[in-house]
């Protein structure tokens, strides 16, 4: 997709401090996202396991919904419609063909409250300092394939949370107007990686970044690292919420989307595809 097709398009980021309560989550979830669409969002992204961060890996096994069916689903097509708004509710469990884990699936639904993308989870986060472990391959079944979706403002691709240190993810796609990155990174590694990582997506891949982060800690004693921000392409942050819920918004602008690619047309000079 060209530069020239995209349009001028108001986003917001949901960050949130999920609990092992799932209703309460939801509870939150839609109170924010309702803030955001009444200031003007038509795209809104929420966080990385947002309806539920619970004390053991069984809650999410426990939680995850056959795609297509489920409580959660059913709630983020109705907050989409009732909102008329594109809403990326990522992550959630779903159910998954490997007995005793599950897909980490980040879900798109149109202004009608329709369906229209799902990305699983491709690389998945381990990390070991000698006192702080995860190691999400041992409950996470793997996604495999990439994914982007068209919007009347542009085309968006998404990737989630550890898919941020990996480029070639998104280096192989066609060019993209707007990278989503819902995420729960650690405090750990969020105060060293998070915003170069961001920044760095945004400014080779020459797009507006939309990323959406858990940000504080949590009941199970989890601390993430929050920051949900809006970057532009050339780097600059737009918008940015360093912890606690609430929502971070920004107009993404056609001129300056169109200003980056026609002043240092990167994307046009790449050699290795």
């Amino acid at each position: 997709m060209s530069c020239s097709t995209f349009r001028s398009v108001t986003v917001a980021a949901v960050q949130m401090v999920s609990s092992p309560d799932v209703r309460r989550n939801l509870a939150t979830a839609e109170r924010l996202v309702r803030e955001a669409a009444e200031r003007g969002a038509e795209l809104v992204l929420l966080p990385e396991y947002f309806p539920l961060i619970g004390a053991s890996d069984a809650d999410r096994l426990a939680a995850a919904e056959n795609f297509g069916s489920g409580t959660i689903q059913d709630f983020l097509a109705r907050l989409a419609a009732e909102n008329r708004i594109w809403l990326a509710g990522g992550t959630i469990p779903l159910t998954s063909a490997q007995p005793g884990k599950v897909r980490n699936s980040l879900l798109v639904y149109d202004p009608q409250g329709h369906h229209v993308a799902r990305y699983d989870k491709i690389h998945l986060f381990g990390f070991d300092s000698g006192t702080e472990r995860y190691c999400e391959a041992d409950h996470i079944e793997a996604g495999d394939t990439p994914v982007t979706f068209d919007t009347p403002f542009g085309r968006v691709a998404v990737g989630v949370c550890y898919d941020l240190r990996f480029p070639e993810l998104f280096r192989q796609l066609d060019a993209v107007d707007i990278l989503l990155l819902p995420a729960a990174f650690t405090a750990t590694t969020g105060r060293a990686h998070w915003d170069v990582l961001l920044r760095a997506r945004a400014i080779e891949n020459q797009c507006f970044v939309l990323a959406s982060g858990q940000g504080g800690v949590h009941e199970n004693g989890r601390e993430t690292h929050g920051h949900s921000m809006v970057v532009d392409p050339w780097g600059q942050v737009l918008d940015c919420l360093p912890t606690g819920e609430g929502v971070v918004l920004a107009e993404l602008k056609a001129s300056q989307l169109n200003r980056v690619r026609e002043t240092l047309p990167a994307l046009k000079h790449r050699v290795f595809k």
